[in-house]
């Protein structure tokens, strides 16, 4: 029934081959056997697997490359997985009412290049840009190194068409610039990890490209002279295109990786960028709050190339920071910028607790921290360590006014934890609305809930 109408090669039955659906790039996420993979490349191939898995009730886990830090795109026994990145079509760009329209499986940075022939800018740029899907930066509600600036991905979704769990199709939102007809359902799918339909066509807004950004360094000899100047930077009403930290961990982990010779003394490295008419200027004027903030060392690019350089290093934190111990747990907990020397201190107390290696990125700007639990997965205890020292960091982030997640999504991963942070009554409004879009519970079962 399921091969009715599809190709041969869309349906992939062979287990070594399925295996490499199984899951996306989270730790400590358990994942099933699928009965069946399927890559469909139409709208209509879609429905059909919608309406089989309705007639049969099997459950159907959307997929898109897999790069997911939540457990989200993980299969479940007995599943049909559902990987869209065969639909990989931009249907248009139009720079007059600044909208592209993509299907699910477009590579973020493939829509990034394609939108700049033209003038024009997709912003959200995660940092798997290269790999992660305009589909899967839907299902998660995925961010990026501009957010401070441009927002997430949920600010550029104007419309989606959606598979329903019964196989209609669902068409939300627009392609106006404006629009507030009825409720704001675009807004419900995105984010929502495919457990109310699947995202098979989306309309996204786009910006005029901006100017080459240029970026400093500075360096600091406390993580919380880098915190404090990170608020006097927000405070003055600065609007940088990129705020971002490092803290020594890291630094010292990139060091390793890739000899870019980071100073290894100082405690946090504070990454700034302008991409405004006169971003020196504007350098400038943070490099001086920086100083007055304690920065040890102020080091401003004079020239782009110079400034991807130094962007670099932050780039390659999180690979380099796997290459520690070979495992790693990656946290996602987003506070106020207020208390984000309160975060990055209570972490490195948890770290101390549990004799663990944990290194801090941050989308510093808008209080996005990345600790990330560097552990070795064949040593049992340290395995344990690094699980409670992961929920410890959540709890953390929630006592400080926090969400357990800012871009990475719930998933598998955080799930208990989404219920600690919503409440019971927020709790049984999402599962009425799960219920009312997948009244047979057949999409993405075991997430989020």
């Amino acid at each position: 029934m399921l091969r009715e109408n599809l190709p041969a090669e869309a349906v992939l039955t062979d287990p070594d081959v399925m295996a490499a659906y199984a899951n996306d790039m989270a730790s400590f996420c358990p994942s099933g056997v699928p009965a069946a993979v399927v890559l469909p490349r139409t709208v209509e191939q879609v429905q059909h697997v919608m309406r089989t898995a309705t007639a049969l009730r099997v459950p159907v886990v959307p997929q898109g490359a897999r790069t997911g830090l939540s457990g989200a795109a993980n299969a479940s026994d007995g599943c049909i997985v559902l990987s869209l990145t065969r639909m990989d079509a931009i249907l248009e760009i139009n720079p007059v009412d600044r909208i592209a329209v993509v299907e699910p499986g477009v590579v973020n940075a493939v829509l990034s290049r394609a939108v700049n022939e033209h003038g024009l800018y997709y912003p959200p740029d995660p940092s798997s840009w290269e790999q992660c899907t305009i589909g899967g930066n839907i299902g998660t509600a995925s961010g990026g190194l501009c957010c401070v600036k441009y927002g997430v991905t949920a600010e550029y979704v104007l419309g989606l068409d959606v598979v329903l769990a019964d196989g209609r199709l669902l068409q939300t939102g627009r392609r106006t610039a404006k629009g507030v007809a009825g409720y704001d359902l675009t807004r419900l799918f995105v984010g929502s990890e495919g457990s109310l339909g699947i995202v098979v066509r989306a309309v996204l807004a786009l910006k005029p490209e901006p100017p080459q950004q240029l970026a400093l360094a500075a360096e600091f000899a406390s993580t919380e002279a880098a915190c404090a100047a990170i608020c006097k930077i927000m405070e003055g009403g600065h609007v940088p295109s990129l705020l971002e930290l490092m803290d020594r961990t890291t630094i010292r982990a990139v060091n390793d990786l890739a000899q870019m010779g980071l100073p290894e003394t100082t405690e946090a490295l504070l990454l700034a960028a302008f991409d405004t008419a006169d971003p020196a200027a504007d350098l400038a004027a943070v490099g001086e709050l920086c100083a007055a903030a304690g920065a040890t060392e102020v080091v401003p690019a004079d020239t782009h190339a110079e400034s991807e350089l130094l962007l670099q290093a932050r780039r390659l934190s999180l690979t380099a920071l796997e290459a520690v111990k070979g495992t790693t747990m990656i946290d996602d907990v987003c506070v106020p910028r207020s208390r984000l020397a309160d975060m990055l201190e209570g972490t490195a107390r948890i770290a101390e607790k549990y004799d663990l290696t944990i290194g801090v990125c941050a989308h510093a700007g808008d209080g996005n921290t990345h600790p990330t639990v560097c552990f070795d997965a064949q040593d049992p205890d340290e395995s344990r360590r690094a699980r409670e020292s992961f929920d410890e960091i959540m709890a953390l982030g929630l006592e400080l006014g926090g969400t357990i997640t800012g871009e990475h999504g719930v998933g598998v991963l955080k799930k208990e934890w989404l219920a600690r942070e919503i409440g019971p009554v927020g709790v049984e409004l999402q599962r009425g609305i799960k219920q009312t879009f997948d009244p047979l519970g057949l999409l993405n079962p075991g997430k989020l809930f």
